[in-house]
């Protein structure tokens, strides 16, 4: 995590500052739902809080990284209407936002202007699943509310480490290939290769060991319509070992 650096530092966050700009310019965003990495369940939940708790959710990080503020209200409204779309879901108030969502937002939205809530993942669910529950929630996209799939398609935290604790920051090698292949596949739709990432390339398992990081994208998928436009808006090639940030924006033709 580089919570601390200025969008100047880090390309990705200003990618994000000036995706926010740009979204509040051409749309009305009654709210924001937010599926994240780090909020696995067994189960579905929705938070309907009304005022948005901040977690600092990781351990070991200098001191900077939890004195960062991001205050946003939550939208229990709209958030209640995730249990009319997904019966099954479960409404919660014993969340807030993780470091899946105030990083990112506190660049894409740095005024907290826009109301926020997150949708937990059912770490056991099928991936097939999480692909239906995005197809459920399109109702939603068509109110007004942007809907944000947040992990990392490569994520694999054991092998990452091991190149950090020896101080060496460069990428494996096969990161740049299991990119490649997954834009490939966004692109050309093949949705069910998506689905089933552990099997249908030779480094699914190892490109994401575990399917928190990589089912937010499943989530975003279900949700495109059959003429819609996807946009990548950070495209860089891979800089970190056994990480991507490849992030794409799903919208209507313009």
């Amino acid at each position: 995590m580089d919570i601390p650096l200025s969008k100047e530092e880090k390309p990705f966050w200003n990618s994000l500052y000036e995706l926010g700009k740009g979204l509040q310019h051409q749309y009305e965003i009654k709210a924001a739902l937010i599926v994240s990495a780090h909020w696995c369940t067994s189960g579905t939940f929705v938070n309907i809080a009304p005022k948005q708790t901040q977690l600092y959710d990781y351990y070991g990080f200098p001191q900077e990284y939890y004195t960062v503020k991001y205050q946003a209200n939550g939208a229990p409204d709209i958030a209640r209407e995730v249990k009319k779309l997904v019966p099954s879901a479960v409404e919660t108030t014993d969340w807030g936002l993780d470091h899946g969502a105030w990083p990112m937002l506190m660049h894409l939205f740095p005024g907290a202007d826009i109301p926020v809530f997150q949708m937990s993942i059912y770490y056991d669910a099928k991936p097939d699943y999480h692909y239906e529950l995005g197809r459920q929630l399109k109702a939603l996209r068509e109110k007004g509310v942007l809907i944000i799939g947040s992990g990392s398609i490569i994520h694999n935290i054991p092998l990452a480490g091991q190149k950090f604790r020896s101080g060496d920051m460069t990428p494996f090698g096969w990161e740049a290939d299991y990119d490649a292949w997954i834009k490939t596949q966004i692109e050309d739709r093949n949705i069910s290769a998506i689905i089933n990432y552990a099997t249908s390339h030779k480094l699914g398992k190892l490109a994401a060991p575990t399917p928190d990081h990589f089912v937010p994208i499943l989530y975003s998928l279900g949700l495109m319509g059959p003429t819609d436009e996807v946009d990548y808006f950070y495209d860089s090639a891979v800089s970190f070992p056994a990480f991507s940030e490849r992030s794409f924006m799903i919208s209507e033709k313009a």
